[in-house]
């Protein structure tokens, strides 16, 4: 609060008092009092009021950059009426005594919708869980039973799969932490697994994967995986004609261990590039296709946040387009061709 602020706050009353000095200064004039005692009583008059409001203006500043502070050093502060120092006004108690029952109103809707969001959440883990057994008994008629017509419907059950787990990692994206192991990663191992199990998507869509992944590194498996199909479906979505070519390596930098993911797609136009990491955005190629979500990426970015890797977008419209997963600086172990593990810290 600034001593202007204060100041317009208090106008009328600055006004009423500068009135009511003028008409005793008027009275004591009109009624034969010499101008050195008229001089002197508003003199003192002025000087008491100016020492009232100064007191005032200052007690008031320091309340409320009290109340600042306290707010500042918050982390829920919508609970700033239970920490308010004890006001001396009774205007500032009765704030106050509103602010709390408006802050124990707001605490109660957020239980609700805590409770409301952990049900959902437990129905979709519910869902996903009892959904995932006939996905896989039909996974496993398909494997026995192979043929054309068979090999199509594991395609189009592996594309109901990859749905279900969208809606699990997206159900369980606030909690990763209950979920979440970290371990030596050969990310190899796990690029490998994601192309396997959609080998016959990528036989279908005419597609060449070349891998090149030699380090370990120490994360969660499981969520880099989902991450790594996510960015796979996406290039094989968005191919240009009837082949195309993905190149899945990895590159030892100095802040750590880069996984490039990239293809020789469509690409992304430049005004859409800024945006696809953003919730439920599809862009131009999404609405082309009419088969997006404009969830996957948002997934994989929010993941990558909690997991504490950096992932970088860069593509030109028609050229394809290129995905780094930034692993950050730490151990992690790096395989030569034909040689054994080798440790490196950084």
């Amino acid at each position: 609060m600034t001593l202007a602020e204060y100041i317009k706050d208090r106008i009328l009353v600055l006004v009423l008092q500068i009135s009511c000095m003028l008409l005793l200064f008027g009275f004591l004039n009109a009624t034969g009092y010499p101008s050195d005692f008229c001089v002197l009583i508003g003199g003192g008059w002025a000087l008491a009021a100016g020492a009232y409001f100064g007191m005032d203006f200052w007690g008031r500043k320091r309340y409320f950059l009290t109340m600042t502070k306290i707010l500042e050093q918050m982390e829920e502060r919508y609970l700033l009426g239970e920490l308010m120092p004890d006001p001396k006004k009774l205007e500032d108690r009765l704030y106050r005594d509103m602010i709390r029952f408006s802050n124990k109103s707001v605490i109660e809707r957020i239980h609700v919708i805590e409770k409301e969001k952990k049900e959902y959440q437990e129905f979709i883990e519910s869902w996903v869980h009892e959904i995932k057994a006939p996905i896989t008994g039909i996974s496993l008629i398909c494997e026995n039973h192979k043929d054309e017509i068979t090999r199509r419907i594991w395609i189009q059950n592996q594309k109901i799969e990859n749905y279900v787990d969208m809606a699990l990692y997206y159900a369980r994206a606030d909690e990763v932490y209950k979920d979440y192991m970290v371990q030596k990663t050969d990310l190899s191992t796990a690029v490998s697994s994601v192309l396997s199990g959609n080998k016959y998507f990528l036989i279908q869509n005419g597609v060449e994967a070349e891998v090149s992944c030699r380090h370990f590194v120490y994360t969660d498996k499981k969520w880099i995986m989902f991450i790594l199909n996510q960015l796979l479906l996406n290039s094989v979505k968005y191919k240009k004609g009837n082949r195309q070519k993905i190149r899945i390596c990895t590159q030892e930098k100095k802040e750590g261990v880069w996984l490039v993911v990239e293809d020789d797609g469509i690409g992304i136009k430049k005004e859409d590039l800024p945006r696809v990491f953003e919730k439920g955005f599809t862009g131009q190629n999404g609405r082309s296709t009419r088969r997006a979500t404009g969830m996957g990426l948002y997934l994989c970015k929010e993941l990558c946040r909690k997991l504490g890797i950096e992932i970088c977008i860069f593509s030109e419209e028609g050229k394809g387009v290129k995905v780094i997963l930034k692993f950050p600086v730490g151990k992690y172990y790096v395989r030569n061709e034909g040689e054994d593990v080798h440790e490196k810290t950084r």
